[in-house]
Order: C-alpha cells, then structure tokens, then sequence
C-alpha cells in the first residue's frame, strides 16, 4: 500500500496493520494490542518490511501504529516522516532514519497531530524540514510537522475552505494531489479543482480554471497527477493529472454491481502562467489507480498499474490495466503517448505502489482489492509479489548509450555527494557512444513515497549543464558542470538521485544531499 525509497537503495514498504495475520514476525518478539483493531486485537506479525534493492532481500519493522491511508515525506536529513492513519494511527507521526546495518526500526509518536488524518497528502517544504499535511477524511484543514517550523507562527491546525468546497457525497477529494510551485506556493487539486495556495499567509493567490468534463480525479475516484519535470531557467511549471473515474462510479460500482469504464484523459496545466489554461489529451487506455513515475531522462512519464472499469475501494475495480505507457511532454500534441515493453501478466490493481530505482528501473508492488488477505476464489488475488519493470532505456540496444558517473573522486567511501544551492557540479562520465556532446542533460529527481495512486514529493529537476568534453586525449571519460538549483521552491534540502542522460538514456544515478552549506 505505502513504498518510500530512501537514500541507501533500501525501500520501507508497509501495508495498513488491520488485514489480519502477515507471514513474519515482527523483530525481538514484538507484538501490538489494539482493542479497535478490525481484524485481531493482539497481533505479533510484522506489516512494515525494510527491501534491499540490491541483495534482494527484506527484513520485517515494527509498526504499532495503525498506518492505513496514511502519507509521508522524506525530510532533509533523509528521515522517512509518517503520518496518520487509521484508529490509533490517525493522529501518529512514525519516524525511520535509514542505516545499513540493520539497527533501525520505526519510531512512533501516537496523537502527535493536531487533527485526525486519513487519507491525506503530505509535501515537504522549501526549508527541507517542515512538512504541510493537507485534508483527510472529515477534515477541511491542513497543519505543519514539525510544529516549531518557521514556515508557521502558531502550531495548530489551519482552516482550508477549499477543501470544503470540492467536497462531494462520494468524498472524492481525498489524497488531494499536492505540487510544491517554483514560486514557493502550493498548487492543490482536489476533486476537479485547483488553486495555488501560500501556505505562510495562508490564503488562495490564484483559482484555475475546473477540468474540462468536470469529472473528479482524486480517492476514490483515483486519478494520478505529476508536476512535470522543471527545465531551465526553472520559472516555469506544468501539472498533468491523467485518468480516473467518472462523477457516480464509486456509488455505482458499490451499491449496484456497475463498473463504469474509467476515464481515458489527460489534463494539463501550465500553473506558473498568469491566465492558465488546461490542454486536454486521450490515452491509449482509460485507466482508474493508475501510478505516475518521472522517469529519470527529464522527458518521460510512466503510467502503469490499475484498472480500466470500476473505482477505488474493496472489490470495486475490475478489467486491470496490464499495458504500461510512457508519456513525453516534450513531444508534440498527438504524440506524446507511446507503448513501452512486455504488459505485466499481474493485475495490480487497488493498493498497488510503483517507484523508480536507482538504477533506472521503477519497482512494483501490491494490489489488495480486499478488506484482509485474499489468496483464493477471488477475482483478483492479493499480491505479494515485487516486480522490477525495466523501461525501454534499459534495453540492451542502448546499452552503449548509457553513461557511467564515475564517482571515485565525488563521494570516497560511497557517502552522498554535497551539493550546495547554485553552485556547479563537476561530474565526469564515461560511455560508449557519444554522438551529441551538447545534448547531455544533468536530472535530479526526489525519491517519493507512493500510495493510492500518488507519489507525494516527486519531483524532476533538469540543471543547466555545460557539453561533455573529453578529459584528456590518453583519458577515455568526459567531463561536463551542471549547476545545482538556485533555492529551495525549484528542489527542496534533502537527498537526491543525479542523472547523466545521453540521447535518452539514463546513468545509473548517484546520490546527492543537496543543502545551503
């Protein structure tokens, strides 16, 4: 339901702790007691797993706190904040700072919020610290982790009318989709509404236009939104929020046994413009609970998981989604969707989560359409499996396009690479083929923590970089500067995977702790 990759390739994945028994033990005996709990009121099985990319392997965490629904952000310091959930974990903030030896486990701070917070969106900040969590069910508001952040005077809970507003009787603006602007506001979409909000004097600067047909994007509707990738100069940014289902499909779907076809459109949004405009677009496929990964090439998203009939909620998606599809905002309109490899043979359909890797691939998990685990005379199985989805820049005919950072000199003994605001970035590269030495591109993308068709905090930034010129006539790497983002509102503190893109493919990234000092 919940994956967070952070920076040691290690990815928390955790499920809500009320599905009934897992099958690990959670570390040193634990167990949790929870009276309200739906499924068992004394539990000892782990629902929170730490996966290490690169030896394929997981170990269980201990989560006593009830993590449905929930929303994260990963701070400056590279600590995994949680937030909310259900019953005892709808006012907890969890805590898990990565280590490579296996010591850290989840920290929880039970009725630590100010309000009651299901199914709401987290985004970090541009001082990299202070967190904004934004609606939830039954709450019309939004607050600040911590509470000491400069970016709020007082440390309570803020009326957001908004929220209000674009309510309706099927609740569908939860999990709002939140995008942090290069201005330093908030653009907040919920339902079929958008407006950019200063959070710091808390009011509403600008109210967007609503998408075209009107219908609602957002939980249980569950649509997917990315802010695309900035481009230098950086003063401009774009939103596209693609699929989800029609006004009525959850009512529908629930009451009467009818699967309403989802939506097949893409709208997008150039939020930085003074008179905006959405710029309407069809799928190849109309999908609901679909995931949105940024790819790292700074021209490229990927739309896998979900279903094409049906809407969020138990039992009620059907015809999964098995065909992956890239979009290119950067081509032409009419051309911007293209097939990508093999289709996945495994529905993943609701509470299914999808992240990119390090090294290029994007991973992908779950699909619970089910109150507790379901393994037989179901339609669709719960999902235990992870799979790697390769795109199609990793194929082997691009293989020698494909960049090495090298990094010996960046960052000894395999620490972050420091990279402070506006300052350049010396990199050096080696590849087999380079055809274009003005063309290669520097990105930087922020890991996310995905859930219910929403990667909270993702984020593509492409540097300004200098051509890639050979470093010596006897030395076979190419040197080349990339500047690193000139203040928090274009790319927040925090760790981040750098890129080298040669023609459209991708190095494997390094990691960068990009900071004022």
């Amino acid at each position: 339901m919940h994956m967070q990759l952070l920076r040691n390739d290690r990815v928390i994945i955790f499920d809500r702790t009320d599905f009934g028994r897992s099958n690990l033990s959670m570390p040193d005996g634990k167990c949790r007691d929870d009276a309200r709990d739906l499924a068992l009121k004394h539990d000892c099985t782990a629902h929170s797993v730490e996966y290490d990319v690169a030896g394929n392997s997981f170990r269980p965490l201990t989560i006593l706190t009830n993590t449905w629904c929930s929303s994260g952000a990963v701070t400056a310091d590279g600590r995994l904040i949680q937030t909310g959930g259900f019953n005892d974990g709808d006012r907890a903030v969890r805590f898990f700072q990565p280590c490579d030896d296996g010591s850290c486990d989840w920290v929880e701070k039970p009725g630590t919020l100010g309000a009651r917070r299901w199914y709401a969106t987290n985004q970090i900040l541009p001082d990299g610290d202070a967190i904004i969590i934004v609606g939830g069910t039954g709450q019309f508001n939004y607050e600040f982790y911590p509470k000491s952040s400069s970016n709020n005077a007082a440390a309570g809970v803020f009326n957001l009318p908004f929220l209000l507003q674009t309510r309706d009787p099927e609740e569908n603006n939860l999990y709002p989709f939140l995008h942090l602007n290069v201005d330093g506001n908030l653009f907040i979409f919920a339902n079929n509404r958008a407006v950019l909000f200063d959070f710091k004097a808390n009011k509403i600067v600008k109210t967007y236009p609503v998408i075209p047909g009107g219908d609602p994007r957002n939980y249980p509707s569950s649509g997917s939104s990315v802010l695309l990738p900035i481009n230098p100069p950086a003063t401009e940014a774009e939103v596209i929020v693609c699929g989800g289902a029609p006004r009525g499909s959850y009512k529908l779907a629930a009451l009467n046994g009818t699967f309403v076809k989802a939506l097949s459109t893409c709208g997008r949004i150039k939020i930085t413009d003074s008179s905006p405009e959405w710029e309407m677009e069809d799928m190849p496929a109309a999908r609901v609970m679909g995931d949105m990964v940024l790819l790292p090439t700074g021209d490229d998203v990927l739309i896998i998981n979900g279903a094409g009939s049906g809407s969020a909620g138990w039992e009620l998606g059907r015809d999964p989604v098995l065909e992956p599809v890239n979009y290119r905002p950067a081509a032409t309109r009419g051309t911007r969707f293209a097939g990508q490899l093999t289709p996945s043979t495994i529905p993943r359909m609701y509470h299914s989560t999808a992240v990119l890797l390090r090294d290029g691939r994007v991973l992908v998990g779950g699909s619970n359409p089910h109150a507790g685990y379901e393994f037989t005379d179901v339609m669709y199985p719960t999902e235990l499996s992870l799979q790697a989805f390769s795109p199609d820049y990793l194929r082997p005919a691009a293989s020698n396009f494909r960049p090495t950072v090298i990094t010996d000199s960046l960052n000894p003994g395999g620490a972050a690479l420091k990279v402070r605001y506006g300052q350049p970035i010396e990199l050096r590269i080696e590849v087999g083929v380079l055809r274009s030495p003005a063309a290669v591109r520097v990105t930087i993308v922020a890991p996310a923590f995905a859930t219910h068709s929403f990667s909270m905090n993702q984020r593509v930034v492409v540097l300004e970089t200098t051509a890639a010129v050979r470093a010596s006539e006897t030395d076979a790497g190419y040197d080349l500067t990339a500047l690193a983002p000139a203040n928090g509102n274009i790319a927040p503190p925090g760790y981040y995977m750098l890129f080298v893109v040669n023609e459209g493919v991708p190095s494997e990234g390094i990691w960068v702790n990009l900071s004022l000092a």
